[in-house]
């Protein structure tokens, strides 16, 4: 109790000032612009190898100050990019780059992103101090990868603000917050608002320490009224009992989100930016909330195939429509790998409803391998080797090398197919030549000199930013990304894009 009491008459006196200016501390928009959805000052669409180009600030660094922007998950020898993947480039021109990522674009482009964003990677001369970093962090959050935000920014060390405030904010989507207040224990400084510091003193069994911080907030005008009355009411939710719901503040953040739930009251999340969806993986949500939450990361790449699958799989749907027949298609296919089952018939159903969910390349992933070491029937052949081709496990490329297409399969697999096995095939229409052209051409000038130049990164980020429509995507842009994933190095992609914008 005297720690706390320590710890909050040390806040007060930092926050005390800044409410004597007329600027309080607590009405400082502390939370991270990626879970803000506030639109995002951007470059306006490029052919990848164009890139963006900003003005470049001059900045000093003190030699001695600890730099961020290089640190990453992955060093060179796994992430298959090299150290200087953008050493060449502009810096502003990648904070702008990286700030620009749509938040949609096709899954294996995003898995590429996520990888240079997780990648050890040497900053260019002239980075000022953690531009590059906290651009990554906040483009991970925006993709709703909040894992990999958290360990990259506990890699890195959350021990400033700007990089606390992200830590702060992922800790509450993920309810893993007793490091993060821990934290704010043990420095004070750390603490983005006097709510989150009294958030934390409750974390913590300290309810008097909370509610004399929110008294004297209150005597001082620390707090904005509506902010103020929430906390309150999470503080002693008896003294509202009979009235309305509070509103949902706009924007919501993390912080009033775990408020709100904490009295009961917790926001749906389909509305909100995809980071919220991550605290409805917990299984106080539901199991048909965090099917939906699940169904929602995986379409943007942020969630391992097998926890979608785990979710399915973990009951019996007693309902029909939506999700349930999704769940299922996925059990029944499940069943008939394990010899329960018609097969043919549970493939066909399975590929079928994931299709229609915009969940085919996950399905691919997740049972592509399993199908393609299953004893597939003649008649379900085709529907197997587009799974096969949509997967990367030895079992599903062995289907492909071996088994023969049905002759009347359609045009897209069939072409798929002829590529996987470097084979010739008729490619009839502009996304057919655009992705044969994307795999088999020469590559641009323009991307081969960036490349040499070491300017991979920009490339491989002006490419993002051309295909945020995927398959519906310019031809050129199409060609081009294909182009820039094998510039960089990276085929293997280049080949998995490709099977992805014809198949799904």
């Amino acid at each position: 109790m005297i720690r706390a009491g320590a710890s909050l008459a040390a806040w007060m006196a930092l926050a005390a000032p800044a409410a004597a200016q007329g600027a309080p501390d607590s009405a400082i928009p502390w939370l991270s612009d990626s879970l803000r959805a506030k639109p995002v000052a951007r470059p306006g669409p490029a052919e990848p190898g164009t890139s963006v180009r900003t003005e470049t600030a001059i900045t000093t660094t003190s030699l001695d100050a600890p730099r961020r922007d290089g640190t990453g998950l992955l060093p060179p020898d796994l992430s298959g990019l090299p150290a200087d993947t953008w050493l060449g480039s502009d810096p502003a021109a990648l904070v702008a780059g990286i700030g620009a990522l749509p938040r949609d674009m096709p899954g294996p482009l995003r898995a590429v992103m996520t990888n240079l964003l997780l990648s050890e990677l040497e900053p260019p001369a002239g980075t000022p101090p953690d531009s590059l970093f906290l651009a990554r962090v906040d483009a991970l959050l925006r993709m709703g990868a909040l894992e990999e935000a958290q360990a990259l920014l506990e890699r890195a060390g959350p021990t400033e603000r700007d990089s606390f405030r992200r830590y702060f904010d992922v800790a509450l989507l993920t309810g893993v917050d007793e490091p993060a207040c821990a934290a704010m224990d043990a420095d004070p400084d750390l603490s983005p608002t006097l709510p989150a510091r009294i958030f934390c003193l409750t974390r913590g069994g300290d309810w008097a320490a909370a509610m004399l911080a929110l008294d004297t907030a209150a005597a001082l005008s620390l707090m904005d009224p509506d902010e103020e009355r929430l906390v309150a009411r999470f503080l002693d939710p008896e003294l509202f009992e009979g009235e309305a719901p509070p509103p949902v503040p706009d924007p919501l953040t993390p912080l009033a989100f775990r408020l709100l739930d904490g009295i009961g009251e917790r926001p749906a999340t389909a509305g909100l930016p995809i980071a919220f969806a991550v605290a409805d993986l917990r299984a106080e949500a539901g199991w048909k909330r965090q099917i939906e939450a699940a169904e929602r990361l995986t379409r943007t790449g942020a969630l391992d195939p097998a926890r979608l699958a785990d979710l399915y799989l973990e009951r019996r749907p007693s309902a029909s429509g939506g999700l349930w027949e999704r769940a299922a298609a996925v059990g029944g296919l499940d069943a008939a790998l394990a010899g329960s089952g018609d097969l043919a018939q549970a493939l066909s159903i399975a590929v079928e409803r994931m299709a229609e969910a915009d969940l085919l390349g996950w399905l691919g992933a997740a049972y592509g391998g399993a199908v393609g070491a299953a004893d597939v029937p003649p008649d379900a052949m085709a529907d197997a080797m587009r799974l096969a081709l949509l997967s990367d496990r030895p079992a599903a490329r062995a289907l492909v090398s071996e088994e023969a297409l049905p002759g009347d399969a359609p045009a897209d697999l069939a072409l798929a197919y002829a590529l996987a096995r470097g084979e010739a095939a008729p490619a009839d229409g502009p996304l057919a030549q655009a992705v044969v052209e994307g795999l088999t051409g020469p590559l641009a000038p323009e991307q081969a000199e960036m490349a040499a130049a070491r300017r991979s990164g920009e490339m491989l980020l002006d490419a993002a930013r051309a295909m945020a429509d995927g398959a519906e995507a310019p031809p050129g842009a199409i060609t081009g990304a294909l182009h820039a994933l094998r510039a960089a190095g990276l085929d293997v992609a280049a080949r998995r894009l490709a099977m992805h914008l014809l198949l799904t």
